[in-house]
């Protein structure tokens, strides 16, 4: 018998973190085998694994709450521990057990691009990516299959680390967009971009050497916020590069930036805006903070069956 497929996994997952009241959540582990245990897992199920190694049902139930949080019903307190939303108990409550499968399908079929993660008040730095249109695999072919899981797996991997990106310290922010501006080739060296963010700063978070002496220089200014990036917050960094007398600067954030914002940043010179949907884009694919792995997908090659 087979672990049964995530979509499985919603309900039980999302009835047994309604049954918490603990304000911190309930760690993913417990909700792994509290879902496992809804649905009647037995041992060889729970030893099934993936070729990472990973339990299967532990997987599954990771993307029933990948769901859960795209539809709001639940969320990650912090690392490592969900919970329930108050739009999720108002859920519960308007939705006797069980749930109707056309609910339980609605649910699993819930996809928003990283172009979500911008608060809706801010308005895209760069032009719109092409979403992801979601078709019934029955009419794609497996090359296209491929393509959309792809896609699916890049989305969620964005949420998550956008979510981590929320959770650590402003001082280990500015650390990352340092790595993040390295890996894209600003600087010679890791060496050659500094964190000088704290009190006093200035509004610079950080600084980056494009030569070795240091004599053309970035300054970067870093916000770890939820809130939209305004006006203001740009006229008073373009006022700290000017007060350093420098051409370029970076504003990075996790959230995104108002049209009048946007509209500043343009109005003027060298300043580069990243809001949060680039940034976790960028991260991807420079591989900060993550990881990729290969597929290897045969095709047969015709040329070696020619005579």
């Amino acid at each position: 018998m087979t672990v049964p497929t995530y979509d499985q996994f919603i309900e039980p997952l999302l009835r047994f973190l309604a049954s918490s009241s603990d304000e911190l959540g309930i760690k993913a582990s417990l909700a792994h085998e509290a879902a496992a245990n809804a649905l009647g897992l037995n041992d060889a199920q729970r030893q099934e694994s993936l070729d990472s190694g990973q339990s299967v049902y532990r997987n599954r139930a990771g993307w029933a709450h990948d769901r859960l949080k795209r539809a709001g019903l639940s969320e990650s307190a912090k690392r490592g521990y969900w919970r329930i939303t108050d739009a999720g108990r108002a859920y519960i409550a308007q939705h006797p057990d069980p749930l109707p499968a056309s609910e339980v399908e609605r649910l699993a079929s819930i996809f928003k691009t990283v172009e979500s993660l911008r608060p809706r008040d801010a308005v895209p730095v760069e032009p719109e990516l092409t979403l992801v249109q979601q078709v019934s695999a029955a009419s794609l072919s497996p090359d296209d299959r491929l393509m959309q899981a792809v896609a699916e797996l890049r989305e969620a991997t964005a949420s998550d680390l956008h979510e981590s990106l929320l959770q650590v310290s402003p001082a280990r922010f500015e650390v990352i967009v340092l790595d993040v501006l390295h890996q894209l080739g600003y600087g010679t060296s890791r060496t050659d971009l500094q964190r000088v963010g704290g009190t006093g700063d200035g509004g610079i978070d950080g600084v980056i050497s494009l030569d070795k002496l240091g004599l053309e220089k970035v300054y970067v200014q870093a916000k770890r916020w939820q809130s939209t990036v305004g006006r203001p917050e740009l006229q008073a960094f373009y006022g700290a590069l000017a007060g350093q007398k420098a051409k370029r600067g970076i504003f990075m954030t996790t959230s995104g930036f108002t049209a009048q914002a946007v509209d500043f940043a343009r109005s003027v010179e060298g300043i580069v805006l990243i809001d949060g949907a680039r940034l976790v884009n960028l991260m991807m694919d420079h591989e900060v903070g993550v990881s990729s792995k290969a597929l290897k997908i045969p095709k047969i090659d015709s040329d070696y069956f020619e005579e």
